[in-house]
């Protein structure tokens, strides 16, 4: 039977703990201070193991049973990880998008290598319960033609955050990945493409204006279009030889069925999704389980260097 650790005491790894508890899992919360660790018990009725990550592999047995979910703030992910890889642990699962910065995720590619099959990044748009029915509606029509896709943020909103050096800095990487993961994702890698991108105004972000457009391996043509000084929002549309599908937002569907001008909306179970944080619950379900779905270390790598940083880069 697996040993389940979760690693952090913040509103991500409450989320966590609503999962594990409901599908009984057995589980131990990582934390550091007492103060943190008295919040957290006041809103799950857990009390974490306090003193760190680093004290608990010093003072319990880690290895090949374990099962992590790194699930602290995003300047100590990377850090978090190579401890648990140096001390053995079987799986781990950690919050996207395992490193501060692009930079920081490929220097320690060599060290992670031997490991990169069995740590899976948390990427849980893959699993919503919306994703889920557009991929089931995409497949009854024949396939998946063309796509669209648009990762605007809201700089107003990310402005007077308080975060940890280098995490605005990196708020493409940080956040805007999980709309640019997911679209790929279903569309498969471009392999030709062009992409663009534009300063603007906003001091703690490098570039603030993106487009681009191309074909992916399973021939989908698609494009893209993202500015963080304008409107707009995260927003996906699929396009099938019958339908476009709509997800704005993300966690529900509209549809346009061909020679039709309305949108109409379109049911489905999504009530995983409203008892827990979207995505969760499948998420966790896939990674104690079959690993179907999860986006792989190896391939976190690979959308890194040839994705991500071509949409920062151009």
């Amino acid at each position: 039977m697996e040993n389940v650790i979760l690693i952090g005491t913040g509103p991500m790894a409450v989320d966590y703990v609503k999962v594990l508890t409901a599908m009984s899992k057995s589980f131990s919360v990582i934390g550091r201070g007492e103060n943190s660790a008295n919040i957290f018990k006041q809103i799950t009725d857990i009390k974490p193991i306090v003193g760190g990550i680093e004290n608990y592999i010093l003072n319990n047995s880690v290895g090949k049973n374990t099962y992590a979910i790194i699930a602290t703030g995003t300047e100590n992910l990377m850090s978090t990880l190579l401890l648990l890889v140096n001390a053995g642990v079987k799986k781990i699962l950690i919050e996207k998008p395992a490193a501060i910065s692009i930079e920081e995720l490929l220097e320690n590619e060599e060290k992670l290598k031997p490991f990169q099959e069995n740590i899976f990044i948390a990427y849980n748009r893959r699993f919503y319960a919306s994703v889920i029915e557009a991929k089931k509606l995409i497949e009854e029509d024949g396939g998946l033609k063309s796509m669209n896709f648009e990762f605007t943020e809201w700089a107003h909103r990310i402005e007077p955050l308080e975060k940890a050096v280098g995490v605005k800095e990196n708020w493409f990487f940080a956040n805007s990945t999980h709309v640019v993961d997911l679209a790929f994702f279903i569309a498969g890698n471009p392999k030709k493409w062009a992409s663009f991108s534009k300063s603007g105004q906003i001091a703690w972000h490098e570039k603030t204006n993106f487009a681009g457009a191309g074909i992916t391996d399973n021939e989908v043509l698609f494009s893209y279009l993202s500015n963080w000084e304008s409107a707009g929002r995260w927003t996906l549309e699929l396009l099938t030889n019958k339908k476009r599908i709509y997800l704005k937002p993300l966690e529900e569907i509209f549809i346009q069925i061909k020679g039709t001008i309305a949108l109409e909306k379109h049911d489905f179970d999504d009530s995983l999704d409203k008892e827990f944080k979207p995505g969760l619950f499948r998420q966790v379900e896939s990674f104690l389980g079959n690993e179907l779905l999860l986006c792989s270390l190896k391939s976190h790598f690979y959308n890194a260097k040839n994705i991500y940083h071509k949409i920062l880069s151009a």
